[in-house]
């Protein structure tokens, strides 16, 4: 099933399905979703655009974010999981 994780893709928290959307909707959508959650808590983006692979990270690296892993995803998507930082860090 498409929403099922991958093997081995661990405890990916929340879910942030961008599939399917184009630079830059995958990073504000996972942007509005951080707003609302606490410190440490894990957020997961799926998504198709292969602009993703750098806009994430980069997003993650300037808000004070940890970028924790990128996987495969069924259909040719990837799932990259980021822990949100402290309190001072900006969604």
């Amino acid at each position: 099933m498409p929403g099922d994780a991958p093997s081995g893709a661990g405890d990916l928290g929340e879910t942030v399905d961008a599939r399917g959307l184009a630079c830059p909707l995958p990073v504000i959508h996972l942007a509005r979703a951080a707003a609302g959650a606490p410190p440490g808590a894990r957020l997961t983006v799926l998504s198709t655009d292969p602009a993703a692979l750098v806009d994430v990270p980069a997003w993650a690296r300037l808000r004070g974010h940890t970028l924790l892993a990128t996987h495969g995803w069924p259909g040719g998507a990837t799932a990259q999981t980021v822990r949100l930082g402290g309190a001072g860090s900006v969604s």
